[in-house]
């Protein structure tokens, strides 16, 4: 089993890499609906997903660590 401080550096990890992918996708897609967006607010755009995705994503972890730990006894 992960112990907590495990799971907080995969998933920070793991969200890095979705910031970077996310940042491209913001750089190609916006422009295809009109959105003229400034490298800036798409770094802070960004930002703001990978704070919620990093909390998302541990707290999922963990609840699946907790139902493991009841399952297994």
């Amino acid at each position: 089993m992960q112990s907590r401080r495990w799971s907080f550096i995969e998933s920070v990890a793991n969200v890095a890499v979705g910031f970077l992918v996310a940042l491209l996708a913001q750089i190609i897609v916006f422009p295809w609906f009109g959105m003229q967006v400034r490298l800036v607010d798409n770094l802070k755009i960004g930002a703001i997903f990978t704070v919620i995705s990093i909390m998302r994503s541990y707290l999922v972890r963990r609840g699946f660590n907790f139902l493991d730990r009841r399952r297994t006894g």
